[in-house]
């Protein structure tokens, strides 16, 4: 999951998490402050009627009685004015039942006592809790209708702040890890970013990869030098040893090392020119300007084998569609891709086996060319590793130097070529060369 849409759910689900526990708590939180709210009202209405007693007197209220009450129409709020019969403590605020009119009401009531002309009275005011209640629900919509909008807005700003906050991040992924191709020809540039751990990162990226560039460098330039000097003594060597053979004076023991000498220096000799071949393409020294019929080709190198193939009694079989056409090939290079491929399903082959040769072409343009064995096969843990260079194999016809794979590599990634391997050991082999478009 990338970083981007992690940091997106958890916003989300934090979001949603203080969403659910707002409503949860809502309902409480609204009463309290309805309630809260409530007694202030029933504090302010106390002392009102305190001060009315104070400038004009208690019978302002009594009118001469000993009690005096008052209540609204719908009996939503009531004021009770009468001589206290026993002390009351000060501003005791509480809910409890009256009877009004013989109706049981329930009310937020304000008990309230004090003295006047040294005689005690108790004052009550009360509130209806249903009046109290009644906006409750109306209050709770609009915050839920509230938050849920500052919830999505809040979203979308997070969202969006994230997203530009890591588009560095991902301009590295893009220009340093997915979109460059080995070897890289040129330092790749910093990005701009405001944020230190970016830059540190990007710093450290570009200083790897020119580090990667300046070994592979000195390594296609060692390899290039050594394979160069290395023909010179084995030339010289080849030709020594030819003249050897044309001497009448010779043992027929001497002639025989002498043979052997020369299979080990013609072995070295192909090693060493696979070596020049793979540097030549890791230094783009070929043109990839040839359009090429697949099927042609192929043919021509089962024609090229055809005697390998009777020496195993080998069937093969090739399917290709003719009307295929690759383009900005080099076709020397991809003969000799395709001809190593087959020369391999051959070498690996059981007698009396087969080979099928066929391919498809996707939706998306990709052409896929299989060429399927009956050999050996291969272990499912090697095939990760059978494309690297002098991996030693155990062939029919001697010990191979794992440098033919390791050619079809490099022709292969110099075309933008996927190569996939599917095989079992004991079943034979599958090699699928999947082109990116044909025409």
């Amino acid at each position: 999951m990338k970083l981007l849409t992690k940091l997106t759910l958890t916003s989300t689900l934090s979001k949603i998490a203080t969403v659910m526990l707002f409503i949860i708590l809502l309902p409480v939180l609204i009463d309290r402050v309805a309630f809260q709210s409530t007694n202030r009202l029933l504090k302010q209405q106390a002392k009102k009627v305190m001060t009315n007693i104070q400038t004009n007197g208690i019978d302002y209220y009594l009118q001469g009685d000993s009690t005096y009450g008052s209540y609204t129409l719908l009996r939503e709020e009531y004021i009770s004015l009468e001589r206290a019969k026993h002390i009351y403590s000060p501003d005791t605020i509480q809910t409890a039942q009256r009877i009004i009119e013989g109706d049981t009401v329930m009310y937020r009531i304000l008990n309230q006592a004090f003295e006047y002309n040294d005689q005690l009275y108790e004052l009550e005011i009360g509130k209806t809790i249903a009046s109290i209640s009644q906006y409750n629900g109306p209050l709770q919509r609009i915050a839920l209708y509230v938050l849920g909008m500052l919830t999505i807005l809040t979203l979308l700003t997070d969202i969006s702040f994230t997203r530009i906050l890591l588009k560095p991040l991902q301009t590295i992924i893009q220009t340093k890890l997915i979109n460059p191709v080995f070897p890289f020809k040129e330092s790749p540039p910093s990005i701009r970013t405001t944020t230190i751990d970016f830059k540190y990162l990007d710093n450290s990226l570009i200083a790897l990869m020119n580090r990667i560039k300046e070994d592979f460098d000195r390594e296609r330039e060692f390899t290039s030098n050594a394979s160069h000097e290395l023909m010179t003594p084995i030339g010289i060597l080849q030709t020594k040893m030819e003249n050897l053979l044309l001497s009448n004076d010779l043992e027929e023991t001497t002639m025989e090392k002498i043979m052997e000498m020369m299979k080990t220096l013609n072995r070295l000799k192909k090693i060493v020119h696979s070596l020049l071949l793979i540097s030549r393409i890791e230094n783009d020294q070929y043109a990839r300007q040839d359009n090429i019929q697949p099927g042609k080709m192929i043919s021509e190198i089962v024609q090229e084998l055809t005697h390998r193939l009777e020496d195993k009694n080998i069937r093969m079989g090739v399917s290709l569609q003719p009307h295929i056409t690759l383009h900005k090939m080099n076709h020397d290079l991809l003969f000799q891709l395709f001809y190593n491929l087959i020369n391999n399903a051959i070498r690996y082959n059981k007698p009396d086996g087969s080979i099928d040769i066929s391919d498809t072409l996707a939706a998306d343009g990709a052409y896929t060319v299989s060429i399927r064995d009956t050999g050996v096969g291969i272990d499912p843990s090697d095939i990760d590793t059978i494309f690297n260079r002098f991996r030693k194999k155990n062939t029919v016809d001697g010990e191979g130097y794992g440098l033919g794979l390791s050619i079809v590599k490099s022709i292969a990634d110099y075309h933008s070529i996927k190569i996939k391997v599917v095989s079992e050991a004991g079943t034979g082999t599958t090699v699928n060369v999947i082109l990116p478009s044909v025409s």
